[in-house]
């Protein structure tokens, strides 16, 4: 299945040589190119590519920038000369993270590891299991990035949100940081038979659910995955009842 791509790169020739590089695999179309962050989110936005090449050190603003500002993430290969930011790279778990000047075996080696990642993300018949670019899927990546620190998030990995002023905090694994979301805006973009709005300041991951137990006033305790107890308000109790019920 053809696979649409976008180079965001400030260097023309780098930008010219990866395309050259990427004749040679005629399931990667490139659709457009970019020379910066500006430039680069206004074509991703626009064309919903499959995947982006990215250069890390721009100017201006970084390709981890780029990423933060993205409501939903394609796959991302980074290309970069600056092999300080390797680790940053893989921190964010992104798909690779290719040297200048890109050897041609690396190249293949990491559009190799973006056929595995579509066999995991399609049903069987190849076609996209979320077919619904409005609404968040289970397996759509998130990036968050909180201070120096960047990752890439399946929906599915995040168990709960909180609000926190005009901030939500994000919870996956043994990590909390910090994006400029509001609840609410987070609430139009998930999906309401996986994430569930407990009360004002938290949406929770339905299949994290470890126990449901009654609270005060006809509300709900509920036990997430990890441990946090969210309380489920009264008029929420009865919607929740309602979905949980055969």
């Amino acid at each position: 299945m053809n696979k649409k791509a976008i180079i965001i790169d400030d260097e023309r020739l780098a930008r010219n040589e990866l395309k050259k590089l990427l004749s040679d695999f005629p399931d990667i179309e490139v659709i457009d190119e970019a020379s910066n962050v500006d430039e680069g989110l206004q074509k991703i936005e626009a064309l919903n590519p499959d995947l982006i090449f990215l250069d890390i050190q721009m100017p201006g603003k970084t390709g981890f920038d780029l990423l933060s500002e993205l409501e939903r993430t394609p796959e991302v290969i980074f290309t970069t000369a600056y092999d300080e930011y390797a680790l940053r790279a893989f921190e964010v778990n992104a798909l690779d993270y290719l040297l200048k000047p890109i050897e041609p075996k690396r190249l293949a080696d990491a559009l190799h590891k973006l056929d595995e990642e579509e066999k995991e993300h399609t049903g069987g018949d190849g076609e996209p299991i979320h077919v619904n670019r409005s609404m968040l899927g289970e397996n759509d990546q998130v990036f968050v990035k909180d201070g120096e620190r960047c990752w890439f998030v399946k929906l599915s990995d995040i168990r709960l949100f909180e609000s926190v002023g005009n901030y939500a905090k994000v919870y996956f694994g043994p990590n909390k940081p910090l994006i400029l979301k509001s609840l609410n805006a987070l609430e139009e973009r998930l999906d309401e038979k996986m994430f569930f709005r407990a009360n004002r300041k938290h949406i929770v991951n339905l299949r994290m659910i470890e126990k449901v137990e009654p609270y005060f006033n006809g509300g709900l305790l509920l036990e997430i995955h990890g441990g946090d107890k969210i309380e489920v308000s009264r008029r929420q109790a009865v919607k929740f009842k309602e979905m949980m019920s055969l």
